[in-house]
């Protein structure tokens, strides 16, 4: 793939992080990154956002790109409203990710929050950037209690409007999950039809960008670029 569409299944869920970690791991691997953020929520101008934090921890390699930044962190089309700046389009989405793509061997866009967050006055959302480029949709999903609803919820939508996705990364594995998150991550690939790619362990962004770039790897399936195995990590936190 040359462009991958990074979404949750919510906000706050890791999103930044796994999109950081698929760039240090294809990095490692030899390719040319950019991480794309179309509409960036709850910054100031001037301030270090998502895309900035995804080459800082997977270093200065990776080229960042950002469309527009709204200062509340709201939804990318209220953000918009109330501070009276223009909206992102689909089509812009999907231009500046197809001219990223002419010069890198992979495009990661970030979206805001879940699948179908409105990015403009018209209701458009990050789907609709997706369909256009006909790119796949990695989904970024919590390993706690009501995942599989929302996880599966995903899914759905998205083969509801004809997109592809390679799988489910769960964006903060804790370092003592309970019965539900256990339960949960050998239950997501039958609930939502999506194998499982990858588990990033929760407080892995506080590492230094050194260690983060050397684990990143162990954390993703070979099919973004890394080591991890869902059979060994199912084996070790079965229920």
């Amino acid at each position: 793939m040359t462009v991958l569409m990074v979404s949750g299944t919510g906000t706050e869920i890791g999103k930044t992080v796994v999109t950081s970690a698929i760039a240090a791991a294809a990095v490692a691997s030899g390719r040319s990154v950019a991480v794309l953020k179309p509409a960036q929520t709850g910054m100031e101008p001037g301030a270090p956002g998502d895309a900035a934090e995804a080459v800082r921890l997977a270093g200065p390699a990776v080229t960042a790109a950002e469309l527009a930044r709204y200062p509340e962190p709201l939804a990318p089309d209220t953000a918009a409203r109330r501070a009276g700046l223009p909206t992102v389009s689909p089509d812009a989405v999907a231009e500046a990710a197809d001219r990223l793509a002419r010069s890198h061997d992979l495009v990661l866009v970030e979206g805001a929050g879940g699948l179908l967050v409105r990015f403009d006055e018209a209701g458009h959302t990050l789907a609709d950037a997706a369909r256009l480029l006909g790119a796949p949709v990695l989904v970024v999903a919590p390993a706690a209690l009501g995942t599989l609803n929302s996880t599966t919820l995903t899914a759905e939508a998205l083969r509801a409007r004809g997109l592809d996705s390679p799988g489910v990364v769960i964006g903060s594995w804790p370092a003592e999950p309970d019965l539900a998150c256990r339960c949960n991550l050998a239950d997501l690939p039958s609930s939502s039809g999506l194998p499982l790619l990858g588990a990033v362990p929760e407080g892995s962004g506080s590492l230094s960008p050194e260690a983060f770039r050397t684990a990143a790897p162990g954390w993703l399936s070979p099919a973004l670029a890394g080591t991890w195995s869902p059979e060994s990590f199912l084996t070790t936190w079965r229920p």
